[in-house]
């Protein structure tokens, strides 16, 4: 049982009932378990909303070092990968889309880097700001297609290795891929047709000025991750 005051981002019973299936590498009784897993999933949503170095983890969850190896084990098992995969498969369904999507959306941001953050950060001159660039895309539902991680590396550069994860994800059934102007130009367009799909690129009326809401762009922002 939890002996702590509860964080904000703790999982609720119900979202527990979904995830543990998931992340149960080893059976609640093992010998070498000290911590309770859903404390330790716990503490790795802490981490990931509040954007914190991993020794800055509170005192009353488990130690900073068994969070992160049991992170990692998460990660070289793909549980994180096949839980998004189910999901999403789930959510479509439920709204009445099928299985797999048809059409995609490519976005990134970058995530403002820390002292861990070694040669994954970079410096994004267009957001004057020093850290990681997130490359996402989701369906037109705002659901986790693909995601990987880089020293903010241009946009278009990284259509390639984005269109083939999403081929992936989800059997080579996507057609379409929407993108802001920041994937304009001819080798971003070959990259994505080379795995099936092809580019759209929206682009704003030169005219239009002041605040313009981007079509399709929302979906990305909605969709990355909080919590």
């Amino acid at each position: 049982m939890m002996q702590r005051k509860p964080y904000p981002t703790d999982v609720s019973d119900e979202e527990w009932s979904l995830v543990a299936p998931y992340l149960t590498l080893l059976s609640e009784d093992a010998g070498q378990r000290r911590h309770t897993l859903r404390e330790v999933f716990n503490a790795l949503r802490w981490i990931v909303r509040a954007g914190a170095p991993w020794r800055m983890l509170p005192n009353d969850f488990p130690p900073w070092q068994a969070v992160h190896q049991q992170t990692l084990r998460w990660i070289a098992a793909d549980c994180f990968e096949a839980l998004v995969q189910d999901l999403r498969e789930v959510l479509r369904v439920a709204t009445g889309k099928k299985k797999y999507p048809s059409a995609a959306v490519m976005d990134s941001r970058t995530l403002r880097s820390s002292p861990e953050s070694g040669h994954r950060a970079g410096y994004d001159g267009h957001k004057k700001k020093r850290g990681s660039k997130l490359h996402i895309a989701v369906d037109t539902l705002g659901n986790l297609l693909a995601a990987h991680v880089t020293a903010n590396e241009q946009d278009r550069v990284q259509v390639g290795k984005l269109a083939a994860e999403v081929q992936e994800a989800t059997g080579g059934k996507v057609k379409i891929a929407f993108a802001d102007q920041g994937y304009t130009g001819d080798m971003p367009a070959t990259q994505a047709a080379e795995n099936g799909i092809e580019l759209l690129v929206i682009k704003l009326a030169e005219a239009k000025r002041g605040f313009v809401l981007m079509p399709r762009r929302w979906v990305v922002e909605r969709s990355c991750p909080r919590s």
